[in-house]
């Protein structure tokens, strides 16, 4: 029997997340079935879980009115691993700069939205992240930065602000790691974090 892995599938690159989620289980001799979560109810029965990019504001409505919101509380309260990308980032955040958004606080910074520009400023970067031997390709796409960092641990930084935290079971990073081929930080989050309570191969019969 596979992992169960989720993703917030209200807004952004699902597929592209499940895909990567796919690639990285396989790198590291898991299986895994990936489920769409547009619901509550769904979130408890995952292992691992994603929440991709998107509009912020837009998926913290969605996720509150749809009851999923709590549910990914209690996933990260258990120990669970999550990966927020991006808009991701900013709602799981402690503050969002945005009273707009109700932040989920499950990762102890505060975001600044489009801190690196708009869609027409897109751009790649090779970053150098904490538990990955080589530069990783990263898409930023009218991506938040980091503004200050509470409980958290910085992984990543570029221009001199932290692009990518870890807090505990939770990863978050500004920018998109679905859309390159690289799954690296997939593992990282889900497979590779001490911090997060992911059944041991043994375990899942």
């Amino acid at each position: 029997m596979s992992l169960t892995a989720g993703v917030v599938a209200v807004q952004g690159d699902v597929s592209e997340h499940a895909a990567a989620i796919e690639r990285a289980a396989t790198d590291h001799g898991r299986e895994v079935t990936v489920r769409e979560i547009r619901e509550s109810g769904l979130v408890p029965e995952c292992d691992l879980l994603a929440m991709p990019g998107g509009e912020s504001t837009t998926i913290s409505r969605l996720i509150h009115s749809d009851g999923i919101a709590s549910e990914i509380r209690d996933h990260v309260a258990a120990g669970k691993p999550l990966l927020a990308t991006c808009a991701g980032l900013i709602v799981a955040s402690s503050d969002a700069g945005d009273d707009r958004v109700d932040e989920l606080g499950v990762i102890d910074v505060r975001v600044e939205r489009n801190a690196f520009g708009r869609q027409k400023d897109s751009f790649e970067a090779p970053l150098a992240i904490a538990g990955l031997d080589d530069p990783y390709p990263a898409v930023f796409i009218r991506a938040p930065a980091i503004d200050a960092v509470g409980e958290a641990d910085v992984l990543a930084t570029w221009d001199g602000r932290p692009v990518a935290v870890r807090d505990g079971p939770v990863v978050g990073t500004s920018f998109h790691p679905e859309l390159t081929p690289d799954s690296r930080i997939h593992g990282l989050a889900f497979f590779e974090n001490e911090a997060a309570a992911v059944p041991a191969l043994e375990d899942v019969q």
